[in-house]
């Protein structure tokens, strides 16, 4: 191994990196990125990768956007900062909230803004339960998510996240947070089992897990359209109208998680609409902005905003917030960012440009390691497993999603490796058809790197 540089040394001894193995790193370093333009990054060394994860699902319209750089310049040079505390306001935060209003899946009265994906989801959980406070209901506290469901890593939305990762050590989750089966057929489907049979299983478990709580103690379901960092695992047709029905028989309220699949990563501007599913809520954050400043936000319903009215009423101020909401460049930003998905068709482009990044996910379910395809509009994965006939995975210690996307990166690709040794793609929307297939090209020399590993080191199944 080479040795470190100044930076990498410099980097272990100030700085903490959220998912990742902290004694290894003091070993490996870091990966220390200088520029982008478009798709692409580059190291200090000079070495350049396709960004193949959109950063960490974000950077829709990709690296160094004059158009976004402007608007944030401009924005700092009007009105660098002010809040919303109080009935302080901006033109930007109103313009933003009116257009969110908008396009959002569901009615909207109102729009929460926060920071991150992660704040939002805090939210979600905190609304919940001054709603049901407000409405003379303090039992009905309850909110469900998913096993390998992800929604942030907050003392609330790291309770929602359904990976061991986030609950151990942290004493997580929190009361009232519960989880519920994960609708990936590939890997919990019973013998046999149909896609439609999976689906009615599910929605059952689900109705069992509300009924033996108590109807009346469950407030929530929270579900992103197509769980990320579990897995990109894409539920079969009729999951959500089939979970959305034991919803409504129960009056529990629908949040989606947009954090990763809103604004275009699908293939419409809102997973919800890839799905059908019809929530009461949406979290945002990631593409709100492009990933180019900080920005979150939830939707508030007329119902929710009348008993938050209620409460101001009786307490004297609506007792939530943070010094960052609504912050004005980010707002600023995040206009220019709806105004170019609208402007140049991006949400249309994905639509458009799928079929070519579907068929080249599809091809690589030949290649020796891949037990799973999953991919729909611009996000997939590929499941690596030990058999490709038992579905047998991998001994998690061996560690072959993250041997496969070390070798990506040494082929100048970044990629995820996500839950259950799958390796994640989930490009800038920006990507040219050409840029798709270089990517792919990529990842499959890193694939046939990590095949060769996997026999070197006698790795498959007994």
């Amino acid at each position: 191994m080479s040795p470190l540089s100044n930076l990498a040394v410099r980097d272990i001894e100030t700085v903490i990196h959220p998912y990742t193995n902290l004694a290894t790193h003091r070993e490996t370093g870091p990966l220390i990125l200088e520029r982008g333009k478009g798709i692409r990054v580059w190291d200090t060394d000079g070495k350049e990768y396709i960004e193949g994860l959109a950063g960490l699902w974000c950077t829709s319209l990709g690296y160094g956007n004059e158009e976004l750089v402007e608007a944030a310049a401009e924005q700092m040079r009007t009105l660098s900062y002010t809040h919303l505390f109080g009935s302080k306001s901006h033109d930007p935060a109103i313009e933003l909230a009116e257009k969110l209003k908008e396009i959002v899946p569901c009615e909207a009265s109102k729009v929460l803004f926060c920071s991150s994906g992660s704040e939002a989801n805090d939210q979600q959980v905190k609304l919940t339960w001054y709603y049901n406070n407000a409405r003379g209901r303090p039992e009905k506290k309850k909110i469900i998510s998913r096993i390998k469901g992800y929604h942030g890593v907050t003392v609330a939305s790291g309770s929602l996240t359904g990976l061991p990762p986030v609950h151990m050590d942290f004493d997580l989750p929190i009361k009232n947070i519960l989880h519920t089966e994960c609708p990936h057929h590939y890997r919990f489907a019973e013998d046999g089992e149909t896609e439609a049979e999976f689906v009615a299983r599910m929605a059952r478990s689900l109705e069992e897990m509300i009924q033996r709580e108590g109807p009346e103690t469950v407030a929530a379901f929270i579900a992103e359209p197509i769980m990320g960092a579990g897995g990109v695992i894409i539920p079969p047709e009729g999951y959500y109208q089939a979970i959305q029905a034991v919803l409504e028989k129960y009056d529990v309220r629908f949040i989606s998680d947009e954090v990763i699949c809103g604004f275009g990563r699908t293939g419409s501007m809102f997973g919800a609409e890839t799905f059908g599913m019809k929530p009461h809520s949406v979290s945002m954050a990631k593409a709100i902005t492009s990933a180019y400043v900080p920005l979150g936000a939830v939707t508030v319903e007329e119902d929710l905003y009348q008993a938050m009215l209620d409460e101001s009423r009786k307490i004297g101020t609506f007792g939530h917030g943070y010094t960052y909401t609504g912050h004005p460049v980010a707002a600023a930003v995040s206009l220019k960012v709806l105004e170019i998905y609208e402007r140049d068709g991006i949400v249309e482009r994905a639509a458009t440009l799928s079929p070519v990044f579907e068929k080249r996910f599809e091809a690589l379910a030949a290649h020796p390691l891949v037990g799973d395809v999953r991919a729909r509009g611009m996000i997939g994965a590929i499941e690596l497993v030990a058999d490709k006939t038992t579905k047998a995975p991998f001994d998690p210690k061996a560690g072959i999603g993250g041997y496969c996307v070390a070798r990506a990166q040494d082929h100048g690709l970044i990629s995820r490796a996500v839950a259950g040794d799958s390796v994640a793609l989930c490009p800038p929307l920006i990507i040219e058809e050409s840029e798709v297939h270089e990517m792919f090209d990529r990842l499959e020399k890193a694939l046939d790197d990590t095949e060769a590993h996997v026999a070197k080191e006698g790795l498959r199944a007994a």
